[in-house]
């Protein structure tokens, strides 16, 4: 079978119900992204912290994946496909694929504050305060805030290095190391991005562009896909 690598954003699960989170005025749900998405707002006001990723995880709960998501699923029976994703939700494993990278953690996880390695699944939507590891320090979302390593970028490198199909779908390409992942993609392997905004992309070969959302965009792929006989 050949590889299908897809890299997936916040545009793939819009279609869900779930916001992209951050708006045009640089604010996430009102909230500065230092607020509540940094190591320092962690220091500052942790009580904002935990509401936030509790009432972004409630969200979760509510929705379900939509046909985007099946159809990469659904991809399973003729390719080898990992999903490398900047989403922290569970929609693409909820729609039956097997293999996801989470690039930016996982929403449904929490993790110790003194020990990196201790991560659990978080029963219920809601992270309290004194909710603590087997080490006695609380726990804190299981997300990657900006200003930390971003630690499954050595293994999403490796796997897009090995792509014999790269597909881009959801996601602007501004955010980085995320975004530098194309580039990594063997020169001659078919790139494809699904988006209803082109994002601009330069230096890229063999780059093919579907203009259309998450839902629409699949169902294009996989008919481009046989039409190129890939």
């Amino acid at each position: 079978m050949k590889k299908l690598v897809v890299l997936s954003g916040a545009g793939i699960s819009a279609e869900s119900g779930i916001p992209t989170f951050r708006g045009s005025d640089g604010l996430w749900e009102g909230h500065r992204v230092e607020d509540v998405a940094s190591p320092e707002g962690w220091q500052r006001n942790r009580a904002l912290v935990l509401d936030f990723y509790n009432q972004r995880r409630k969200a979760v709960y509510d929705v379900k994946p939509n046909r985007g998501h099946e159809i990469i699923a659904e991809l399973q029976s003729s390719y080898e496909v990992t999903v490398v994703t900047q989403n922290i939700d569970d929609l693409h494993e909820r729609a039956g694929s097997k293999d996801v990278v989470h690039l930016h953690g996982e929403i449904k996880k929490v993790r110790s504050t003194s020990d990196d390695s201790l991560v659990y699944d978080l029963k219920g939507w809601e992270l309290k305060e004194g909710d603590l590891c087997e080490k006695g320090s609380q726990l804190r979302p299981h997300i990657v805030w900006f200003g930390e390593e971003v630690p499954m970028m050595d293994v999403a490198l490796s796997i897009t290095m090995k792509a014999d199909i790269f597909l881009v779908i959801g996601t602007s390409l501004a955010v980085y190391p995320a975004a530098g992942l194309v580039h990594y993609a063997p020169p001659h392997v078919p790139k494809f991005i699904v988006d209803p905004n082109i994002p601009q992309v330069s230096a890229v070969e063999n780059l093919h562009a579907i203009e259309a959302g998450g839902q629409k965009g699949m169902q294009l792929f996989r008919e481009r896909l046989a039409q190129m006989s890939l």
